[in-house]
C-alpha cells in the first residue's frame, strides 16, 4: 500500500462502511472460524491509522490502531501469512494484542486485494494458543473465501457506481455455491428446499425449480426414498448433522451413489435459521470398494477351504494310524478354532456377517466359546480386534476351555469359568478364573497346550501370562499391549 489516503479513497468506492455487521460477511467469519477450528475470525480492512472489522466472530473490538495490525502485513503477501506463535516472531512479540487481550498466539490471514491491485486488508483466523499451521483444506478454504469476498467487494463497487444494491446473503451464497464442483442446496428451517446450485441441475437434468419443496426425494432410487426421508426428518427434529449415502438419478437416467451432507446455521439464540447441504458423487469409489470387498470375500473363502482341506488330511492320516487319533482330534479342534476366529474377522456381506460387532473382542470370544453356553461368563470391557490378533487369541482361549473341559471346572457338573477383560490405557488384561471344579494342581511338566498358550501370548502378541493353581481352580492372568490387538487404519 503506497498511501493510506489512496486506500481510503478506494475503500469509499467499495462503500465498505455499509458492510459493518453485514450478515454475509459474518457468515464468512463464522464459517472461517468453524473451518479452521479457531475462536476468532475477522474480516479486516486496513486504513491509514486503523484497521476495522466489519465482520468479526469471537471478538468484541470493532477496530485497533494500524501499528498493531497483523493484517497490515498479511495484505502485502502473495498468499496466506501464517504466524505459528506470535511471541516468537520479532514483528509481533511486543505487540499489545499479543501481550494483552485477545492474547494472539496463532494467526493466519489471506490477503484481500482489489481488482486494481490495491491491498484492502485480510480475512484472518486467530487462536489464543500456538499452532503449527492450517491443514491444506483449511488453507484452500480460507483462500477461496477471501477470493469470493474480494469478488463481492468488486461487485459492490460496480453496484455502488451504478446505484444498484446487490450482494445480499443469498446472492453471495449463490456465487460461492456455483463455483463449487459439488451439488449445493439450501432449505428453510422446516426443511423446505428453496435453492440448488448449477451443479445440481447439470447432474440431474431437471428444470430449474422442479425439485423445490419435497420434490427432491423423487430423484432418489425408490429403495432409498423412505430411508432418506427418515434420516432427514431426524436431523430436522434434532438439529443433528445430516449424512446419508443414496442413489441419485442422473440426467442420463441411471442412478449413481451420492453422499449427502448438511449442517444447520443457527442465530445468536441457537435457533436454526437455515440448512446448507451438499451432494457428492461417490459412485466410482463405491463400485471400487465393492470390487475390493468381493475380492476379500473370495480370498477368505479360499482360506476357509484350506482349513477344511487340512482337517480332512488329518482325518485321512489318522485312519491309518489308530494310535494317533486322540492327537488328530485335538489338532483338528485347534484348526476349527482358528477357522471360527478367521470367519469372525474376515470381510462379510450383510447376509454372512456374524451376530454382534464384527471386530468385537467379546463377539469373537462368544462365538469361539459358544459350545460351553452359560458355563463360561464373559464380561468386562469390549474392544476392537483385527485378523492379526484374532488368531493367537483364539488359540489361547480354545486351549484354556479345552483343558477346563478335560481337567478343570468344565469337567464336572456345576463348574463355572469367569472370563473378564479390562482395557487400560496401554494394555488389555484377560482374567480367566475357574470355580466349582477339581482342585488345580501344579503340573510336573509343561504340556503342548501350555507351550502353545505361552508361544501365542509371549511370541505373537508380545504380552505376559501368570498362572495360579488354586484349590478353587486354575486362575490365569494375561496382559497384552493395546496397539497389538487392533492396528490403526492407514491414512
Amino acid at each position: 500500500m503506497t498511501s493510506g489516503n489512496v486506500a481510503c479513497v478506494d475503500m469509499m468506492g467499495f462503500n465498505l462502511v455499509d458492510l459493518t455487521d453485514d450478515p454475509q460477511l459474518i457468515a464468512i467469519t463464522d464459517f472461517a472460524a468453524q473451518l479452521c477450528e479457531t475462536p476468532i475470525a475477522l474480516v479486516s480492512f486496513v486504513e491509514e491509522d486503523r484497521q476495522w472489522f466489519p465482520a468479526r466472530t469471537g471478538l468484541d473490538a470493532r477496530e485497533t490502531p494500524r501499528e498493531l495490525s497483523f493484517c497490515a502485513h498479511a495484505m502485502l503477501q502473495d498468499g496466506i501469512m501464517i504466524v505459528p506463535d506470535a511471541r516468537e516472531d520479532i514483528r509481533f512479540a511486543d505487540n499489545a494484542l499479543v501481550c494483552g487481550e485477545p492474547f494472539i498466539r496463532f494467526y493466519a490471514g489471506a490477503p484481500l486485494v482489489s481488482e486494481n491491485g490495491t491491498p484492502l486488508g485480510a480475512l484472518c483466523v486467530i487462536d489464543r494458543e500456538p499452532r503449527d499451521g492450517l491443514t491444506a483444506i483449511q488453507q484452500k478454504g480460507l483462500q477461496v473465501m477471501a477470493a469470493n469476498l474480494v469478488a463481492i467487494l468488486n461487485q459492490r463497487d460496480v453496484a455502488y457506481r451504478r446505484n444498484r444494491e446487490r450482494g445480499d446473503q443469498e446472492a453471495m451464497f449463490r456465487t460461492l455455491a456455483d463455483t463449487m464442483p459439488q451439488m449445493v442446496w439450501s432449505t428453510l428451517p422446516d426443511g423446505f428446499h428453496d435453492y440448488y446450485n448449477a451443479r445440481w441441475y447439470e447432474f440431474t437434468g431437471v428444470p430449474n425449480g422442479s425439485t423445490d419443496g419435497e420434490g427432491w426425494n423423487d430423484m432418489f432410487h425408490p429403495e432409498d426414498q423412505a430411508r432418506a426421508w427418515a434420516v432427514w426428518r431426524h436431523s430436522l427434529d434434532t438439529g443433528e448433522p445430516y449424512e446419508i449415502e443414496y442413489r441419485l438419478r442422473h440426467a442420463e437416467g441411471s442412478y449413481r451413489w451420492t453422499l449427502g451432507r448438511a449442517l444447520p446455521i443457527r442465530d445468536e439464540n441457537g435457533q436454526i435459521t437455515r440448512w446448507f447441504g451438499t451432494c457428492t458423487d461417490i459412485h466410482d469409489h463405491k463400485m471400487l470398494s465393492g470390487q475390493r470387498e468381493l475380492l476379500a470375500h473370495e480370498l477368505s473363502h479360499r482360506i476357509k477351504n484350506i482349513f477344511a482341506v487340512i482337517i480332512g488330511l488329518i482325518g485321512f492320516s489318522v485312519r491309518s494310524y489308530p494310535e494317533l487319533r486322540p492327537l488328530g482330534k485335538e489338532l483338528s479342534e485347534r484348526i476349527l478354532a482358528l477357522s471360527r476366529a478367521h470367519d469372525f474377522v474376515r470381510p462379510h456381506s450383510e447376509q454372512s456377517r456374524p451376530l454382534g460387532d464384527q471386530s468385537s473382542l467379546h463377539g469373537m470370544l462368544t462365538t469361539l466359546l459358544s459350545a460351553y453356553g452359560e458355563r463360561i461368563a464373559i464380561g468386562g470391557d469390549d474392544i476392537e480386534i483385527d485378523d492379526r490378533s484374532a488368531t493367537p487369541l483364539a488359540l489361547v482361549f480354545h486351549e484354556l476351555a479345552t483343558n477346563a473341559a478335560k481337567y478343570g471346572a468344565l469337567s464336572v457338573h456345576g463348574g463355572q469359568v469367569s472370563l473378564r477383560t479390562d482395557a487400560g490405557q496401554s494394555e488389555v488384561g484377560f482374567h480367566w478364573a475357574e470355580n466349582g471344579g477339581p482342585e488345580a494342581v501344579t503340573p510336573e511338566r509343561e504340556g503342548f497346550g501350555s507351550s502353545l498358550i505361552k508361544m501365542s501370548v509371549l511370541g505373537q502378541l508380545g504380552g505376559r501370562i501368570d498362572r495360579e493353581w488354586n484349590p478353587s481352580g486354575l486362575s490365569v492372568a494375561i496382559h497384552i499391549p493395546k496397539p497389538v490387538l487392533h492396528r490403526k487404519a492407514a491414512i
